[in-house]
C-alpha cells in the first residue's frame, strides 16, 4: 500500500525571523516533557521523556541524519491513550536511554476496565550505525489476564535542520509513504537537490496491524507475564545504515563506547557531584566526538549544531587537550582539508580561511542557506594556528607539524592578507553578501556588538579577543617554525606579535570603563562596553600584567559575576539582557577561557571563583549536564540557575569546561621532549580536597597522581608511572 503527498518546489521564500536574527532559533512554546538526547556517527535523537517523538508540545523532537529529519512523530499508546511516565534516564556513558511507562485509569462507558499502574512498560532505547533501535518489554502485574492494544504511530516530514529551527520554505519534494509486508513500513523523499532519502521502521514480532502511521500489537498478558517488541529505524540517506539485530548492536555500540576512551585521562575527585559532572562532561564529548575522515571531531551540539563547526571544533580540542590530545590532531586534520582554496563571496570563503560550518541537508544543498561549506568566521583561522602549536606543545608530534605546516603557513598569510582588510595590523570582518552572517566572532548575533549608547556597530569590525587570538598564534608559529629549522621567520613572527601587543593597547583600552573595547567598528571607533570578551584577552596573554589584573577583578564583580558565572555583558551596560544569547547570559565555554587566563597571569584564586560557580549551576542541572548557555540572573540560596530555553545539550565547549577549569587551576603543563609534567602553583577547589588524575602523559609513558589538600598547601603523590616520566609541582 502506498500513498504519495505533494510538497510543492522552488526556493525559499523570505524569512522575516531570518532576515531580523541571522538564522535565529525560534521558541515558540515551552516543552511539556523533558527532552533527552543520543547520538552516533553523524545521526542523533531527541526524544520526550517518554521516549516518544513529537508527542507532546516544544522541543526539536525527532530522528535526525545530515542535517535532516527522518522520524517526526514515534509515539507508544495502550489502548489508544497515553501512559503515564515512571521515569527516564540516559545511562552515564551515553550509550543507552531507559524509559520506565505504567497505564493510565482507562474507561470503557464510563466504567474503569484497567486500573491504572497495572501493566509496566520498559522502553531501552539506542543509536548505533544510522539506525535507531528500541526494545519494548510489556509486563502485567495485575492479579489476573489482560487483554489490551499497544499501538505506535509514526510520521517522517524529512524537515531541514533549519526548518525545525523555524525557517520557512516555499517549497520541498515529495514523500511517499508505503506499508511494505507485514513488518516493515517506509517513508521515502525525493527533495528538490534529488536526493532520496528514506526511513525503513522495521517491526518485530509482525504487528497484529500494520497501516500506513500506526502499527498496532493485541497483546494477550496472563498474570506477571511479560513480552518483548524490538523495533528499528533506518535512515538512508548520504549513508546506508547498517541494519543489526537489537543485541547485537548494543554490545558493539558499547565496545565502541569503551574502545574510544580507553587510553583517555580520567578524574576521581573527594567530591561525588564533581565527579558526577566530570562524568557526563566526558561522556558527553565522546559522543559528540565524530569520527571522520580525517580522524576524530567534536560536533558543535545538539540539536542544531551536531555538524564541523571550525571555531567549535578547535576551542573543545583545546579543552581536551591535556587529557585526549588525539581530538586536536582530528581537528587539525579536518579543518587543514578543508580550508579554502580561493574567493567566494556566497560562503565568505577567502584564501587560507578556516571553514565555519558545514551542513549536509537539502537547504544547504541548494543554497537557500549558505552552509554547505560556509567561511563565514573571523577567528577558526588563528585558533587554527594557536591549536596547532599547543598540540606540537602538549605531544611532540613533529609528523603532524610537518603535514600540517603548509595549512598553517596558509592561515598566517590569511592573517596578513584578507584578514587584515585595511592593512593596520588588526583582523577585521565584514560579510561578503547578506546571506551570511552579520557578525563572525563567537558571539555572532546581530546584535552582539554595539557601542555604549546601544547603538550597533558597523563593520569592517575587529573584535578584541581575535586580535589576542592572533597573537598567540604568532607567538605559538614562532615556536613551531623554530622546530622546523625556520629561524629566520620565527624572528619575523615573534616580531610581529610584539608589535601587535603594542598597537592592540594602544587601540583597545578604554581607561573610562576599565577594561579593553569590545571592538573597533569601521570608523575604528572603540565600542566602549565592559563584556566578557576582554576575559578571553587574558587568555591569549597579549594583555599587560597591570591590566589584565584590573579586567580579571572587573570580571568577579557583582556586574559581571551572577554567583554561577561570568556574563558576557555586564549588568547596566546598554543592551544587557540576562535572558539573552549574548548580552547578559552566562557560557560556560567562555567562563572557562577566561578562568584559564586568570590563571595565565597569576590569579589562580579567582580562576578558582569561577570553577566554584559552574560547579554549582552543574549540580542543579539534569544529569549534571552544563548546557551551552543559561541565563545571568543574579544566583540566590536555594536556588538553581535559570535555563536557556533553546540552548543546545549537550554542547562540545560546555561540556569541555570543566576540563579547562581544573587545569588552570591545578597549573597543569606538559613538556614532551623531557618527558615530565609539571603542576604550577596548584590550586584546588574550594568544594575539593582531593583530586587523582589517572592516565596522563604521553604515548609510552603514563601516571597517576593524586594531588590532596593540606592546610593552605596541596601535596602531591605519584600512585603509579609507566614509563619513567617526571613528575613536579612548582612553587612561585
Amino acid at each position: 500500500m502506498t500513498s504519495e503527498k505533494q510538497i510543492g518546489g522552488g526556493r525559499a521564500e523570505a524569512d522575516p525571523v531570518m532576515e531580523q536574527g541571522q538564522f535565529y532559533i525560534t521558541a515558540t512554546s515551552p516543552s511539556s516533557r523533558p527532552r533527552h538526547t543520543l547520538k552516533n556517527g553523524d545521526t542523533f535523537a531527541v526524544f520526550d521523556a517518554h521516549g516518544d517523538m513529537g508527542a507532546s508540545s516544544g522541543g526539536p523532537d525527532g530522528l535526525f541524519n545530515h542535517d535532516t529529519r527522518f522520524l517526526s512523530r514515534l509515539e507508544l499508546l495502550i489502548n489508544g491513550i497515553q501512559p503515564l511516565l515512571l521515569g527516564a534516564t540516559v545511562r552515564d556513558d551515553n550509550v543507552l536511554m531507559s524509559v520506565d511507562l505504567t497505564n493510565a485509569d482507562i474507561y470503557r462507558g464510563g466504567v474503569i476496565v484497567l486500573q491504572r499502574d497495572t501493566i509496566h512498560i520498559v522502553r531501552t532505547i539506542y543509536l548505533w550505525n544510522g539506525v535507531a533501535h528500541q526494545r519494548i518489554n510489556v509486563t502485567n502485574h495485575g492479579e489476573g489476564p489482560l487483554q489490551f492494544t499497544l499501538s505506535l504511530v509514526f510520521d517522517a516530514d524529512f524537515s531541514d535542520l533549519f526548518e525545525v529551527r523555524g525557517s520557512r520554505r516555499k517549497g520541498r519534494g515529495t514523500i511517499t509513504q508505503s506499508v511494505e509486508n507485514a513488518d516493515r513500513l517506509t517513508y521515502s523523499y525525493i527533495g528538490l537537490d534529488d536526493i532520496k532519502r528514506e526511513t525503513s521502521i522495521c517491526l518485530d514480532p509482525k504487528p497484529t496491524s500494520l497501516v500506513e502511521g500506526a502499527g498496532t500489537f493485541s497483546l494477550a498478558l496472563a498474570a506477571n507475564a511479560s513480552t518483548t517488541l524490538f523495533l528499528a529505524i533506518e535512515c538512508r540517506g548520504l549513508d546506508e545504515p547498517v541494519p543489526e539485530t537489537f543485541f547485537k548492536g548494543f554490545m558493539a555500540a558499547s565496545r565502541h563506547g569503551k574502545a574510544v576512551t580507553r587510553q583517555v585521562a580520567t578524574v576521581e575527585t573527594s567530591n561525588d557531584i564533581l565527579n558526577e559532572v566530570m562524568r557526563r562532561s566526558a561522556a558527553d564529548l565522546f559522543m559528540l566526538v565524530t569520527q571522520t575522515p580525517q580522524g576524530p571531531y567534536p560536533y558543535a551540539g545538539i540539536p542544531w549544531y551536531s555538524t564541523t563547526f571550525g571555531r567549535d571544533g578547535i576551542l573543545t580540542a583545546i579543552q581536551m587537550l591535556w587529557c585526549e590530545p588525539d581530538v586536536a590532531k582530528g581537528v587539525l586534520h579536518r579543518l587543514a582539508a578543508f580550508q579554502a582554496e580561493g574567493y567566494d563571496e556566497p560562503s565568505d570563503a577567502e584564501p587560507g580561511k578556516i571553514v565555519h560550518e558545514m551542513r549536509g541537508g537539502e537547504m544547504a544543498m541548494l543554497g537557500e542557506v549558505p552552509f554547505k561549506r560556509y567561511y563565514g568566521t573571523i577567528d577558526a583561522t588563528p585558533l587554527f594556528v594557536v591549536l596547532a602549536g599547543l598540540y606540537v606543545e602538549r605531544t611532540g608530534d613533529m609528523a603532524s607539524l610537518r603535514a600540517l605546516w603548509p595549512a598553517i603557513e596558509k592561515a598566517l598569510a590569511w592573517m596578513d592578507g584578507p584578514g587584515d582588510r585595511d592593512g593596520d595590523g588588526f583582523i577585521e570582518y565584514r560579510r561578503a553578501q547578506d546571506t551570511g552572517l552579520q557578525n563572525q566572532g563567537w558571539k555572532d548575533s546581530f546584535d552582539a556588538i554595539f557601542h555604549a549608547d546601544g547603538q550597533l556597530a558597523t563593520g569592517p569590525i575587529a573584535l578584541c579577543e581575535v586580535q589576542g587570538y592572533s597573537y598567540l598564534a604568532r607567538k605559538l608559529a614562532a615556536g613551531m617554525a623554530r622546530q622546523l629549522g625556520l629561524t629566520e621567520m620565527a624572528e619575523t613572527l615573534e616580531n610581529s606579535a610584539e608589535a601587535l601587543a603594542e598597537k592592540f593597547e594602544a587601540a583597545f583600552w578604554c581607561e573610562d570603563i576599565g577594561t579593553y573595547a569590545i571592538a573597533l567598528d569601521g570608523a575604528k571607533n572603540p565600542c566602549r562596553v565592559r563584556t566578557s570578551n576582554a576575559g578571553q584577552v587574558l587568555w591569549t596573554g597579549i594583555a599587560r600584567p597591570d591590566r589584565a589584573k584590573r579586567v580579571a577583578e572587573d570580571l568577579l564583580s557583582t556586574k559581571f559575576f551572577s554567583g554561577w558565572g561570568i556574563r558576557t555583558v555586564a549588568s547596566g551596560q546598554a543592551r544587557y539582557n540576562p535572558m539573552s544569547y549574548h548580552d547578559g547570559s552566562v557560557w560556560p565555554h567562555d567562563n572557562s577561557l577566561i578562568a584559564a587566563g586568570m590563571a595565565r597571569y597569576g590569579h589562580v584564586d579567582l580562576a578558582e571563583r569561577v570553577f566554584e560557580g559552574l560547579f554549582a549551576a552543574a549540580s542543579y542541572m539534569d544529569l549534571r549536564r552544563l548546557p551551552e548557555l543559561f541565563c545571568g540572573f543574579r544566583r540566590h540560596r536555594g536556588a538553581g540557575p535559570t535555563l536557556y530555553p533553546v540552548a543546545c545539550a549537550p554542547q562540545a565547549w560546555a561540556s569541555g569546561a570543566p576540563f579547562l577549569l581544573l587545569q588552570a587551576c591545578l597549573g597543569l603543563e606538559f613538556k614532551p621532549a623531557d618527558q615530565s609534567i609539571s603542576f604550577r602553583n596548584p590550586r584546588l577547589p574550594s568544594f575539593v580536597d582531593e583530586i587523582t588524575l589517572r592516565n596522563i602523559g604521553f604515548d609510552d609513558a603514563k601516571v597517576d597522581v593524586t594531588l590532596r589538600r593540606m592546610d593552605d598547601h596541596v601535596a602531591l603523590r605519584v600512585l603509579r608511572n609507566t614509563g619513567a616520566v617526571e613528575v613536579s609541582m612548582i612553587l612561585s
